[in-house]
């Protein structure tokens, strides 16, 4: 696979698409005002202890106060356990033992404020890197789940063997698999350099202050996105290009090596037309070649994803052209998961196929295509139904909770009623509000479809109800008003 990595930098807002042979295969946004705080380490300040709920609230200058759960305050493990595990096993230590109001707390941001709620600490600083993630309070070392457990002895080993006798633990990401003692060890230096540095500021700087942040989004190109089949990355700005060559060359070299400015006249997303692909990553539709089609609807619980023929009958028979629908939808349902970053629990309903071995097929293909997914999945097999559940892990919102809101209109329903069901509902509140009130008149203000409604086919409903409550009924029309939106003035 031919892969580049196309950078598209703005003040407000930067855009990276991962495009394999041409095609989209990934698109990451970071926006200025929006940048998430996960990550960042602070020097807080214990506001208050609440031994009731065993949490407290940390101020680390943010608006509001973030929050500490006694389970996310860190204390060392027993030898040869991993982070975590002495936690579940033994007895906990009530928060009020641990901290207490007034005290200065090294602390990192594990979950983003949500709404009214502040941001979710924990005292257990982790610092990730290209291939590693360091825990410097920790001493145990381990490897990524998602590397097969034969392999993972070996690897354990030849990390412990590079990290030497300096201390603090480590864990093998899963890009690391491949990775040579050189990429380790550079890694391993540029992460013990990352710690020194927040313990130095954590020394010199006053509480509240931001000690460590996370890297921006086009230093997490070079670090996480870049490997071996990347061949350039272009960045249309000179700005940028140059801050990312700096960054590039103390800490990833290999990546470094690969950036190129682009300074062409037409934009470098219309090189790809990534922003047609982007536009079609926000439908409900997406065509297969074949002429058949997925329709993809994402909802608050789970995302679901049909498969259908569409206009396909090019198969020898009608099994073939199901097994080809499918196979091919078993390929863009993956790449559609990685371009729209969806997560959690998803649904795919593939054509009904009576033949065992196209089901294995199919879901063999699906599973391939899964491993090409930086994030953690799995899929499990076809249900009695005929489903393939599976889940993929939520890193960030997905592309469509980024670019959209709900409509104001019919408030994320995708649909409204009609306007003959809004001069219902009008009639009858009409009447509802003659038997409670004694007006001169009644007068509808509505949105122009409705009142044209009223005018012509509802005439004779409205004529009707006017001399049964024995009130005249005026109509204004109101061209800002949506469809379902109307009001009842009392005159």
């Amino acid at each position: 696979m031919q892969e580049d990595i196309l950078i598209n930098w703005a003040p407000q807002e930067t855009r990276v698409a991962m495009v394999e042979n041409g095609v989209l295969q990934e698109l990451h946004v970071e926006r200025t005002l929006e940048r998430g705080l996960v990550g960042n380490v602070y020097l807080g300040k214990v506001a208050r202890v609440l031994p009731g709920m065993q949490s407290a609230f940390v101020d680390v200058g943010l608006e509001r106060a973030a929050f500490l759960h006694v389970a996310d305050v860190w204390h060392r493990q027993p030898d040869g356990e991993p982070p975590g595990i002495a936690r579940n096993t033994q007895p906990q230590i009530p928060i009020e033992q641990q901290v207490f109001e007034g005290q200065t707390l090294l602390v990192q941001v594990i979950k983003d404020p949500m709404g009214s709620k502040g941001a979710r600490l924990s005292t257990q600083i982790s610092i990730a890197g290209r291939l590693l993630v360091f825990l410097p309070q920790d001493d145990h070392v381990g490897v990524s789940q998602k590397i097969p457990a034969g392999q993972r002895d070996e690897l354990r080993a030849r990390l412990v063997s590079l990290i030497g006798a300096s201390g603090g633990g480590f864990i093998l990401r899963t890009n690391g698999e491949e990775a040579s003692d050189s990429e380790l060890s550079d890694d391993i230096a540029y992460l013990r350099k990352s710690w020194a540095r927040i313990k130095d500021a954590s020394v010199r700087l006053p509480n509240l202050s931001l000690l460590h942040q996370d890297l921006n989004l086009l230093q997490r190109v070079l670090r996480d996105l870049v490997g071996e089949g990347t061949q350039t990355i272009r960045v249309d700005s000179r700005e940028q290009f140059e801050a990312l060559q700096l960054f590039g060359q103390e800490f990833m070299p290999a990546a470094a090596a690969k950036l190129v400015h682009y300074h062409g006249e037409r934009p470098i997303f219309d090189l790809f037309s990534i922003d047609e692909e982007i536009a079609r990553a926000l439908g409900r539709r997406v065509e297969l070649k074949s002429g058949g089609y997925l329709i993809i609807d994402q909802t608050e619980a789970l995302t679901t994803v049909d498969v259908n023929t569409g206009g396909f009958v090019g198969a020898r028979n009608f099994d073939d052209t199901i097994f080809k629908t499918n196979l091919e939808a078993a390929q863009a349902i993956a790449r559609q998961l990685r371009l729209r970053n969806l997560g959690g629990i998803i649904i795919a309903d593939f054509i009904d196929m009576v033949r065992e071995d196209h089901r294995d097929a199919v879901l063999a293909e699906f599973r391939k295509q899964l491993l090409r997914d930086r994030v953690k999945t799995m899929a499990a097999g076809f249900s009695q139904l005929g489903l393939v559940e599976m889940t993929r892990k939520r890193t960030r919102e997905s592309l469509a909770h980024m670019l959209c809101e709900p409509c104001a209109s019919c408030q994320g329903r995708g649909s409204i009623k009609t306007a003959r069901s809004v001069v219902y509902d009008i009639l009858r509140e009409i009447l509802r509000e003659a038997r409670q009130f004694n007006p001169r008149e009644f007068r509808v203000v509505a949105s122009p479809k409705v009142i044209d409604l009223f005018l012509d086919e509802e005439s004779q409903h409205l004529a009707g109800l006017s001399e049964f409550i024995g009130k005249p009924v005026s109509l204004q029309s109101e061209a800002a008003m949506g469809q379902e939106d109307y009001d009842i003035v009392l005159i």
